[in-house]
């Protein structure tokens, strides 16, 4: 075997299993120029082939601030490459199908959503992120009441320790069918009810243009009760370029001019095919306002 050859033998089996061998070069240049908009990312973005410190060692040289829906065996990664753990997952506040608006999960769901908590605090995780639940046959009304008497158990605990509950809003018809928080009207509602500073509402634009439409003008006219936001590419939950009907330039603009201050993360999943760095280098670049 000549020395050549041997030499790039040894160089590909030293790239670890699963991360391609284009992410285990140089150094990326971060995209970031105007930085206004702080913003994050979720394990979706990079496909299935990166493991997760090469994500976060991606997401950190891109020029990212936060990883959103990490878990506290993870932060210690994130916060390696100088990231906020931006939200905590589903757990204390419930999940999609089994969420806030059941009363007989509240004792649960209040024990555990204190312990989140005190753990956000102590760790610099500035949101924990929960669910109305699914309706399952319940009314509106009713589940928005039990949402409001959760939420107003645990507000004065978030208060104290300076960490926001995200109600998770979501689409009931391509998604997650029956969602109760499914339209922005319902969230507001509950959140103004609570009124804290510390219970707020993920804005997800995808799911929110596929229910209400009309993303800008919900954003302005609601912005106060709003703590977060997710992006993704409508139809599909793909890029957010010219491959889908959102401009979010322009979304991103209008969030600037509020003077939101929180974090905008990327949840898409890119289109079959299209290379997950190349696709969050665009997504960054458009966001960055």
């Amino acid at each position: 075997m000549r020395r050549r050859d041997l030499v790039s033998m040894l160089a590909l089996s030293a790239v670890p299993r699963g991360l391609p061998a284009a992410q285990s070069g140089p150094k990326l240049s971060s995209v970031i120029k105007k930085g206004r908009l702080k913003q994050g990312v979720t394990k979706g973005v990079f496909g299935r082939k990166i493991d997760f410190e090469s994500q976060c060692r991606i997401a950190a040289e891109l020029g990212c601030k936060g990883f959103d829906l990490t878990r506290p065996e993870e932060w210690p990664t994130v916060k390696k490459y100088g990231l906020v753990p931006t939200i905590w997952p589903n757990g204390p506040g419930g999940t999609i199908k089994d969420g806030l608006n059941r009363k007989e999960n509240h004792a649960r769901l209040e024990k555990a959503m204190h312990d989140a908590l005190d753990q956000a605090a102590a760790n610099g995780v500035p949101n924990v992120i929960c669910f109305s639940g699914v309706r399952a046959g319940m009314d509106d009304r009713t589940g928005a009441d039990n949402c409001v008497e959760f939420l107003n158990k645990v507000k004065a605990h978030a208060e104290d320790k300076g960490v926001t509950i995200c109600m998770e809003y979501l689409n009931s018809k391509v998604n997650h069918p029956d969602y109760m928080f499914d339209h922005i009207t319902w969230g507001v509602d509950v959140m103004k009810r609570v009124n804290s500073p510390q219970s707020k509402i993920l804005f997800d634009i995808y799911h929110g243009q596929i229910m209400d439409g009309d993303i800008v003008r919900n954003i302005r006219t609601y912005y106060q009760w709003i703590g977060h936001f997710h992006t993704g590419g409508n139809p599909g939950r793909h890029d957010i370029d010219e491959t889908q009907e959102l401009n979010y330039r322009f979304i991103a603009q209008s969030i600037v001019e509020l003077g939101y201050t929180g974090y905008l993360s990327h949840e898409y999943s890119p289109w079959p095919g299209h290379e997950p760095v190349a696709v969050l280098k665009k997504a960054m670049t458009i966001c960055d306002v």
